[in-house]
């Protein structure tokens, strides 16, 4: 899932990926850097496609590991990121939500090509269910240019009447200003320090009506609608799951 994002934000253009992890998360390091001694052990095995494929996750991207040593919220973890950002914009993709285009621009080259024409903060967002908005950050759209919106705010897991049914699913253009609200941000919801808290104190900020398929991969059931729909898509086992649902 992870290869997925780091695809999706290369698509965009991005040349260096930045991953924020904990210290338990070395796992994630290993996959994305050179393993030479392993690299050989897979060619005198013979297995000279999968030494290729290591070897060229390795050449997607620079990778940059920074480290969130204590769990106190996506803001917080963001934080973390403030000096390899450096003074630039940055796409922010979370890690359990998978949002696919199977037909067009990946969520970050949308995200990225409205950023070019507003050069503010941008929300990538989809409408959900009415009985579900209480689970997300929900948008109070001011006005709406195709998928483009203008936003007079948005509210966090409204409780009942929510201003739109879009809400946030985990991508983001953020603007290097988050930081200094990132420092400054007092603790919210959980105890925790809140991306959206920060977002909501920018001067303007937008958001994006996304044309793809989301998956909650952080949900049992996400996950496996995912598993599912990636699977019937490649053309070395589609057919074949494809047989299987249809036997089951």
């Amino acid at each position: 899932a992870i290869l997925y994002l780091v695809e999706e934000a290369i698509s965009a253009g991005v040349e260096e990926i930045i991953f924020i992890i904990s210290p338990k998360k070395e796992s994630v390091k290993k996959m994305f850097t050179r393993d030479p001694d392993f690299e050989k052990h897979l060619i005198d095995s013979g297995h000279l496609d999968y030494a290729k494929i290591i070897e060229d996750i390795s050449k997607l991207a620079k990778f940059t590991f920074v480290y969130q040593n204590e769990q106190k919220g996506l803001g917080h973890a963001v934080y973390q990121a403030k000096d390899a950002v450096g003074n630039n914009p940055f796409l922010l993709l979370l890690g359990d939500d998978l949002v696919y285009n199977w037909n067009g621009d990946s969520p970050s080259l949308q995200l990225a090509k409205a950023f070019e024409k507003t050069n503010k903060s941008i929300l990538g967002v989809q409408e959900v269910p009415l009985e579900l908005t209480y689970k997300y950050g929900i948008m109070d759209p001011k006005n709406k240019d195709g998928r483009l919106m203008e936003l007079n705010g948005m509210i966090e897991k409204p409780k009942s009447n929510p201003p739109s049914r879009y809400a946030v699913i985990g991508r983001y253009v953020l603007t290097p200003d988050i930081f200094k609200n990132l420092e400054n941000q007092e603790p919210g919801a959980n105890g925790e320090i809140q991306i959206t808290d920060s977002i909501k104190k920018l001067d303007k900020y937008y958001a994006y009506d996304l044309d793809a398929t989301y998956y909650d991969i952080g949900s049992k059931l996400g996950f496996v609608k995912a598993i599912i729909d990636f699977s019937l898509s490649r053309n070395d086992i589609g057919e074949d799951v494809k047989k299987y649902l249809r036997n089951k």
